[in-house]
Protein backbone atom coordinates (compact mmCIF):
# COMPACT_ATOMS: atom_id res chain seq x y z
CA UNK A 1 0.00 0.00 0.00
CA UNK A 2 1.37 3.88 -0.65
CA UNK A 3 1.65 6.44 0.95
CA UNK A 4 -1.51 8.65 0.19
CA UNK A 5 -0.61 11.73 -1.72
CA UNK A 6 -1.22 14.74 0.49
CA UNK A 7 -1.55 17.78 -1.18
CA UNK A 8 0.44 21.20 -0.68
CA UNK A 9 -0.53 23.54 1.46
CA UNK A 10 -2.16 26.93 -0.62
CA UNK A 11 -0.45 30.06 0.22
CA UNK A 12 -0.65 33.80 -1.21
CA UNK A 13 2.05 36.29 -0.61
CA UNK A 14 3.46 39.50 -1.56
CA UNK A 15 7.16 41.01 -1.99
CA UNK A 16 7.68 44.51 -0.97
CA UNK A 17 10.77 46.02 -1.65
CA UNK A 18 11.99 49.33 0.20
CA UNK A 19 14.31 52.27 -1.07
CA UNK A 20 17.76 50.23 -0.98
CA UNK A 21 15.74 47.41 -2.99
CA UNK A 22 15.53 44.67 0.44
CA UNK A 23 12.67 42.36 0.37
CA UNK A 24 10.28 42.75 3.69
CA UNK A 25 10.22 39.34 5.35
CA UNK A 26 8.45 37.98 8.44
CA UNK A 27 8.47 35.43 10.99
CA UNK A 28 5.64 33.99 12.81
CA UNK A 29 5.65 33.67 16.42
CA UNK A 30 7.02 30.19 17.60
CA UNK A 31 8.85 29.69 14.43
CA UNK A 32 12.59 30.40 13.25
CA UNK A 33 12.51 31.06 9.37
CA UNK A 34 11.69 34.44 7.89
CA UNK A 35 9.26 34.41 4.96
CA UNK A 36 7.15 36.74 2.74
CA UNK A 37 3.85 38.27 4.26
CA UNK A 38 1.01 36.17 3.19
CA UNK A 39 -0.95 33.04 4.30
CA UNK A 40 -3.86 30.69 3.55
CA UNK A 41 -6.75 31.66 1.98
CA UNK A 42 -10.24 32.08 3.37
CA UNK A 43 -12.96 29.71 2.09
CA UNK A 44 -13.85 31.29 -1.04
CA UNK A 45 -11.23 33.59 -1.83
CA UNK A 46 -9.20 34.53 -4.86
CA UNK A 47 -4.82 34.36 -4.38
CA UNK A 48 -5.09 38.00 -4.59
CA UNK A 49 -8.00 38.57 -2.10
CA UNK A 50 -6.32 36.58 -0.01
CA UNK A 51 -2.56 38.60 -0.04
CA UNK A 52 -4.24 41.72 0.29
CA UNK A 53 -5.96 39.88 3.52
CA UNK A 54 -2.52 38.97 5.27
CA UNK A 55 -0.49 41.72 4.40
CA UNK A 56 -3.40 44.07 6.24
CA UNK A 57 -3.76 41.15 9.05
CA UNK A 58 -0.09 40.61 9.46
CA UNK A 59 1.98 44.14 9.09
CA UNK A 60 -0.58 46.77 9.01
CA UNK A 61 -0.27 47.45 5.82
CA UNK A 62 -3.65 48.49 3.86
CA UNK A 63 -2.67 48.23 -0.05
CA UNK A 64 -4.92 48.23 -3.05
CA UNK A 65 -5.65 44.29 -5.09
CA UNK A 66 -5.10 46.01 -8.44
CA UNK A 67 -1.76 47.25 -6.95
CA UNK A 68 -0.53 43.64 -7.32
CA UNK A 69 1.50 42.37 -10.21
CA UNK A 70 1.68 38.24 -10.12
CA UNK A 71 5.69 36.99 -10.12
CA UNK A 72 4.46 33.44 -10.17
CA UNK A 73 3.39 30.66 -8.75
CA UNK A 74 6.14 28.20 -6.64
CA UNK A 75 6.50 24.67 -5.19
CA UNK A 76 8.67 24.42 -2.54
CA UNK A 77 9.24 22.46 1.32
CA UNK A 78 6.92 24.02 3.81
CA UNK A 79 8.93 26.14 6.52
CA UNK A 80 6.73 25.23 9.44
CA UNK A 81 5.01 21.83 8.59
CA UNK A 82 7.41 18.88 8.25
CA UNK A 83 6.91 16.53 5.29
CA UNK A 84 4.74 19.41 3.77
CA UNK A 85 5.49 20.86 0.19
CA UNK A 86 4.17 24.85 -0.15
CA UNK A 87 2.53 26.20 -3.45
CA UNK A 88 2.77 29.98 -3.15
CA UNK A 89 1.22 32.36 -5.42
CA UNK A 90 3.19 35.28 -5.36
CA UNK A 91 2.53 38.88 -6.03
CA UNK A 92 5.16 42.18 -6.18
CA UNK A 93 3.57 45.36 -4.74
CA UNK A 94 5.18 48.95 -5.46
CA UNK A 95 3.08 50.79 -3.01
CA UNK A 96 5.55 51.90 -0.01
CA UNK A 97 4.15 50.74 2.86
CA UNK A 98 5.15 50.85 6.96
CA UNK A 99 4.96 47.92 8.16
CA UNK A 100 4.55 47.03 11.62
CA UNK A 101 4.28 43.36 13.44
CA UNK A 102 0.68 42.27 14.07
CA UNK A 103 -1.32 39.06 14.86
CA UNK A 104 1.07 36.77 14.93
CA UNK A 105 3.80 37.64 13.26
CA UNK A 106 6.98 38.40 16.20
CA UNK A 107 9.39 40.45 13.83
CA UNK A 108 10.04 41.44 10.58
CA UNK A 109 13.39 41.94 8.75
CA UNK A 110 14.67 43.35 5.14
CA UNK A 111 16.64 41.04 3.61
CA UNK A 112 18.31 42.05 0.35
CA UNK A 113 17.50 38.98 -2.24
CA UNK A 114 21.04 39.35 -4.31
CA UNK A 115 22.73 38.36 -1.06
CA UNK A 116 20.18 36.80 1.17
CA UNK A 117 22.96 35.15 3.79
CA UNK A 118 23.90 38.51 4.74
CA UNK A 119 20.85 38.97 6.44
CA UNK A 120 22.00 36.53 9.39
CA UNK A 121 18.83 34.80 9.45
CA UNK A 122 16.81 31.78 8.47
CA UNK A 123 14.58 31.76 5.20
CA UNK A 124 11.97 29.81 4.31
CA UNK A 125 12.37 27.33 1.47
CA UNK A 126 10.37 28.83 -0.78
CA UNK A 127 11.55 32.36 -0.33
CA UNK A 128 15.24 31.83 -0.77
CA UNK A 129 14.99 28.66 -3.09
CA UNK A 130 11.88 30.03 -5.83
CA UNK A 131 10.80 33.51 -5.14
CA UNK A 132 14.18 35.36 -4.56
CA UNK A 133 15.77 33.67 -7.80
CA UNK A 134 12.33 34.59 -9.62
CA UNK A 135 13.21 38.37 -8.87
CA UNK A 136 16.84 38.49 -10.89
Amino acid sequence: MSDPIISPIHVAAVVFHDDRGRVLTVRKRGTGRFMLPGGKPEPGETPRETAVREVREEIGALIDASSLTPLGTFLAPAANEAGRDVEGTIFTCEEPISPQPAAEIEEIAWVDPRNPADAGIDLAPLLEMKVFPALG
